[in-house]
């Protein structure tokens, strides 16, 4: 893709969130997130999101995102789409983003509703400043709760999707997220080409039902996300749900934990060296390690082994 002339690439499937890795003294690590890098590539998914809210992209410095996304666009080397994560609460700050982003070579951009335009029309103004500062960049709003985002009702997104058709993708991550996404597709423009689901991957047999175009979910278990995927373009519903079934666990305790369990599984899996984390939150305990030791070896038959992992890494086990 031309850094001037970025052209429209349709993408769709699975599209982990990266997390940032940092070291024991809270600098971001960017030879783990390489390292990050190359297991997703190894799991076959089909593209990579970075940065958004399971990077602690709200702790990062726009230095620090410059860095780290440049790093992962360079890791990736054009073999998979990357979806660049450029929300801020100042457009400014969004359009530079926005524009080294482009210039690295990404897919899209992911662009959260601020959450202090109360209104329609402050997002149309938001989202059409950006769209004029990459002109023809395709946009991804990622629709998100409160408080982190606005999160918009359909009515509203698809006034903004009339308004703003750099828009091409919603990433739909406010509750019920089904239902809305299923409103969004049966409403919207026809600039829109497709709506992700979030939210970790937990809802993620609804969206796909209701014509979900992919999922962004966190990276722990990218291959059994991948395989899942797979089994639904198969139009295997019934392994769909094996697959959701068996991840569920792990899933249930991501919603609580969010960080603390996927750099816990990460670091369990040998493809981090350290678990440290800048986002505020509840840590992993003891037996809470256990229970997800647990859950792991429950499903260690749909994970990449540890000497498949070490080969494709350059690691050693």
């Amino acid at each position: 893709m031309s850094p001037t002339n970025p052209v429209f690439i349709p993408i769709s499937g699975v599209f982990p969130v990266l997390p940032t890795p940092f070291d024991a003294q809270g600098a971001p690590d960017v030879a783990g997130l390489r390292t990050l890098v190359r297991y997703l590539l190894s799991c076959g998914v089909d593209g990579i999101t970075y940065p958004g809210v399971a990077s602690e992209v709200g702790k990062l410095s726009v230095p620090e995102r410059l860095e780290l996304t440049a790093a992962v666009l360079t890791e990736v080397e054009g073999r998979v789409p990357v979806i660049a994560g450029v929300s801020s609460g100042d457009a400014e700050i969004t359009i530079a983003l926005a524009q080294a982003a482009v210039s690295a070579g990404a897919t899209a951009l992911m662009v959260a509703d601020p959450p202090d335009r109360l209104t329609a029309q402050a997002q149309i103004a938001y989202f059409s400043q950006i769209a004029v500062a990459v002109p023809r960049a395709t946009l991804m709003l990622q629709n998100v709760p409160l408080p982190v985002g606005a999160g918009l009702d359909p009515d509203v997104l698809l006034e903004i999707l009339a308004a703003v058709p750099s828009i091409r993708y919603i990433k739909e991550e406010t509750l019920p997220s089904g239902q809305r996404l299923s409103e969004l597709l049966a409403r919207g423009p026809a600039s829109l080409v497709g709506v992700f689901g979030g939210a970790g991957g937990r809802y993620i047999t609804d969206e796909l039902r209701r014509g979900a175009a992919g999922t962004m979910p966190a990276i722990e278990l990218a291959e059994v996300h991948v395989a899942l995927f797979a089994a639904h373009r198969a139009g295997d519903h019934a392994k769909v749900r094996e697959l959701f079934t068996r991840m569920l666990p792990v899933l249930n305790v991501q919603a609580v934990f969010r960080w603390s369990l996927t750099k816990y599984v990460l670091q369990k899996r040998g493809l981090i060296p350290c678990m440290k984390q800048r986002m505020p939150g509840p840590l992993l305990d003891g037996l809470d390690q256990a229970d997800v030791d647990a859950f792991l070896t429950d499903i260690h038959d749909l994970l990449l082994p540890a000497n498949q992992l070490s080969s494709s890494l350059g690691q050693v086990a």
